[in-house]
């Protein structure tokens, strides 16, 4: 037991991200069976899917699960409302200012995590009242810190200021990783791109066989002067990056983004115009797995991770 297991009533300190066009009721029911706590992304989903991913979650497992919230996507009063109405007990909010939903949330006897970049937004979350804080490096996929602060760095920085239970994300794939960020000072880890890449995950085939085939310098962080986001460098990625030698024109490329590319490219499998958002462990990954057999490895890695070293 720790203060991530004791918080959340899981088995393992292990959180897997809500990923859009990824977390639906499968992978996080999935996870959730194995010892983890499974999150919806409800930043893909109508609220009336989300309404049903949660019931579907629910009769797939009587072990914890959460959702996930954007608090800058749109709906989000709906989407407060169907949560509260369906009874979760477990909300993970990101993009926003944690004071927005947290009392409110919490009055109901709701747990709440916010993800953060940097030690001045963990700082923020504690001041509001949450019950834990994800700090994320820029290794991660999706959007992402302006300040491209990585993992290793920033968990032992937000260890120093805040006394809340501490989520380590970005990087993190390997059991050896997470042991890794432990020992920096967190409690326990976000896994986002490695559940990508499970059968349970409710992303395109097409979009898990690319995970496994990325290398090294796959991947970039991009679109700053909108919404930092880490990319996989396909034709997509390259339109955006070409803009930048006219100027940082915002209007084109908001433009170039246009709509809905992220469920064009994870959610219906189109690599190469559609948004592609994955870490950079990806390079890591070379196989897509069922969930249970992600935790046996992580187990298996984190056990053999033995830290052992003197100087």
């Amino acid at each position: 037991m720790n203060r991530i297991t004791q918080l959340f009533g899981t088995k393992y300190p292990i959180v897997q991200g809500g990923m859009i066009w990824h977390s639906g009721w499968r992978l996080a029911s999935a996870v959730s069976n194995n010892g983890g706590l499974g999150l919806i992304g409800s930043a893909s989903m109508y609220p009336d899917i989300l309404r049903e991913n949660i019931r579907k979650c629910k009769a797939a497992t009587d072990k914890p699960f959460g959702v996930n919230i954007a608090l800058l996507y749109p709906n989000l009063e709906e989407v407060i409302n169907i949560i509260l109405e369906e009874g979760v007990e477990i909300v993970f909010t990101s993009a926003g200012n944690p004071k927005t939903y947290t009392e409110t949330l919490k009055k109901e006897g709701i747990k709440v995590a916010h993800v953060v970049s940097s030690v001045k937004f963990a700082v923020k979350c504690q001041e509001a009242g949450v019950d834990a804080v994800v700090a994320e490096g820029f290794e991660a996929g999706g959007h992402n810190g302006r300040d491209e602060t990585t993992t290793f760095c920033l968990i032992p920085n937000v260890r120093q200021h805040i006394d809340i239970p501490l989520i380590a994300a970005g990087g993190i794939g390997l059991g050896s990783q997470m042991k890794a960020a432990m020992i920096l000072g967190a409690d326990g880890v976000q896994i986002g791109s490695r559940f990508a890449a499970t059968i349970e995950a409710s992303s395109h085939q097409n979009f898990k066989n690319k995970i496994v085939e990325l290398k090294e310098g796959d991947t970039q962080l991009t679109l700053k002067e909108l919404a930092p986001v880490r990319l996989v460098k396909n034709k997509f990625f390259h339109d955006l990056e070409n803009l930048y030698e006219t100027g940082r024109n915002i209007e084109a490329l908001k433009e170039t983004l246009g709509r809905a590319r992220a469920k064009r490219g994870m959610f219906e499998g189109d690599l190469v115009e559609g948004e592609l958002e994955i870490g950079q462990v990806s390079a890591l990954i070379d196989e897509i797995l069922p969930v249970e057999k992600v935790f046996e490895n992580l187990i298996r890695e984190f056990n053999e991770a033995k830290v052992e070293l003197t100087l």
